[in-house]
């Protein structure tokens, strides 16, 4: 079947649901959730969303904390951009009901997170993403100019080469047509032609064996930009958040918000000693990278799989209000974080590359847009700032609302693109070969591409993923089209994205760390 659509939006987050809000007063929308609108990187964001809201905070003040954050890779446009258009994308957020807490004045009950030098981020208790993501679910769902499609799974976006022409990586005015879609009720391949195409198809924390992110994070629209020949940047900083819940087995990882050491909570070693001070004279509150470095240290010197949080010298009441979630979650446990030091370790969090888009959201293959994780915008360079992501994913899909209105109605849909063809293929005989070869990935990407990296790691992780790679091209090429194929074609792309990139970079800065290179390039 083939569906028209002046918007067609890939990914159900902040960036693809406000995107859809905003587009539908220009145009009919189509919105696609790999699963389900409630599943989605948003939901899981516990710490909150940064944005100057009063003095003595300013603008200037929080563009240098996300420059100082991002090792000297940031793109300033993008960091200004962002930052001076985060309140009034904060007022939008508010008019669509968005709850963020108030103090007894009915003031916002700001925090203050690693790397901010002053009170910054809005929050909703710690589950910031989640009341975020409630909101706008309410919104899209009473909107008579949106349509929503669970359970669809976009497969390849289209462009010229589906209509026969040979397409590389310099091949001028590459075109982006709609998407191939699969239906995962019926397993029907649908097509969606669209004038307009948004990805924010979220993170790609799949690859790794923990992550804080969903299962569904497998880097999709990454990978099928990289497969159309568009320009994707900076995948070689993967941002590993320093506290995550010590809880093997468990996937996603549960987040310890950074918030919670915003308020105080301290790093210890399994001994009790605190010792973040002789990694830098930040302490707990240092920027990401140099606490997830510091604490993989502690734990390889030392033998260990976690460290310490401690947040039991804080008022036990309060720490209960601010932090129900994961209070309870802990609890569960055993662990009474008023009374207990809660087991914490560095886990896979958040991607600072990805697509290139400008500052209008516009990726290298016309009329493709992206905004989210899924995109790279230059604000975040080599380290992302606490809190700036839902802040840009929002930004950024504004822009792409007013760019792309524009252009609306010179663009029509191109009649031309045949319907998926399947002819030759068979189900997969064993579904255990994509499995294994997921597991596979996991493991590779863990061991030799985490947070600590050398040539030889990455040279040894590049070998055993082009083995894997061909063995899942060969099974693609002669089975019916599933989600758990797509998925792991995916992840393999993305690895590959990220050890390619991270061979090419000869330096250590911010997320990246290489034992060949320990200092930064400045020449």
């Amino acid at each position: 079947m083939t569906y028209k659509y002046d918007f067609l939006v890939i990914g159900g987050g902040i960036a693809g649901i406000s995107f859809a809000l905003k587009a539908a007063t220009y145009g009919k929308v189509a919105l696609l959730c790999k699963t389900t609108l409630d599943e989605s990187n948003t939901s899981f964001a516990q710490g909150g969303i940064a944005s100057v809201t009063y003095q003595p905070d300013n603008f200037e003040k929080h563009i240098e904390d996300t420059l100082i954050a991002g090792d000297g890779h940031c793109y300033l446009p993008a960091v200004e951009k962002v930052v001076r258009e985060a309140p009034s994308q904060i007022e939008e957020l508010l008019r669509w009901g968005v709850d963020f807490d108030r103090d007894e004045k009915g003031c916002f009950d700001l925090h203050k997170e690693g790397g901010h030098s002053e009170f910054r981020i809005l929050h909703h208790k710690d589950n910031t993403g989640y009341e975020i993501q409630q909101s706008l679910i309410r919104q899209i769902k009473k909107h008579p100019k949106i349509d929503i499609f669970e359970n669809f799974f976009a497969i390849e976006i289209l462009t010229q080469h589906h209509l026969g022409q040979i397409v590389t990586h310099h091949t001028p005015d590459i075109e982006c047509y709609g998407a191939y879609v699969l239906d995962q009720r019926t397993n029907h391949i649908h097509t969606f032609l669209s004038k307009v195409t948004l990805l924010a198809t979220g993170g790609i924390g799949s690859v790794y064996l923990t992550t804080t992110n969903p299962e569904i994070a497998t880097g999709d629209g990454i990978a099928m930009v990289h497969r159309a020949r568009g320009v994707i940047k900076d995948m070689e900083f993967v941002q590993f958040h320093p506290t995550a819940l010590y809880h093997p087995g468990e996937k996603p990882t549960f987040l310890i918000t950074e918030a919670i050491r915003g308020y105080g909570a301290v790093l210890r070693t399994q001994s009790g000693k605190e010792f973040m001070q002789k990694y830098d004279e930040r302490g707990s509150l240092a920027p990401r990278d140099i606490v997830a470095r510091a604490i993989d240290n502690e734990m390889k010197t030392r033998g260990h799989d976690y460290v310490y949080l401690d947040v039991t010298h804080k008022n036990a009441e309060e720490t209960k209000a601010h932090f129900p979630n994961i209070y309870k979650k802990c609890l569960e446990l055993g662990i009474d974080i008023t009374k207990d030091y809660i087991p914490v370790s560095p886990t896979q969090h958040y991607l600072c590359g990805g697509i290139v888009i400008d500052l209008n959201a516009r990726t290298t293959i016309n009329r493709l847009y992206a905004a989210g994780e899924c995109s790279c915008t230059g604000l975040h360079g080599a380290n992302r700032l606490a809190s700036n992501s839902l802040i840009e994913a929002i930004v950024y899909a504004d822009a792409a609302v007013k760019d792309s209105a524009k252009l609306l109605d010179k663009l029509t849909f191109n009649e031309k693109i045949p319907a998926w063809n399947d002819e030759g293929t068979s189900s997969p005989e064993e579904m255990v070969l994509i499995t294994q070869s997921f597991r596979e990935v996991e493991q590779i990407m863990s061991t030799y591409v985490g947070i600590v990296r050398s040539n030889l790691r990455l040279t040894r992780a590049m070998k055993r993923l082009e083995i894997i790679f061909r063995e899942t091209e060969d099974l693609f090429e002669r089975s019916v089209v599933s989600r758990e194929i797509c998925e792991l074609r995916n992840v393999i792309s993305i690895s590959y994205l990220i050890i390619k990139q991270a061979l090419l970079r000869k330096e250590s800065r911010g997320l990246h760390y290489t034992v060949d290179y320990p200092e930064k390039n400045n020449s």
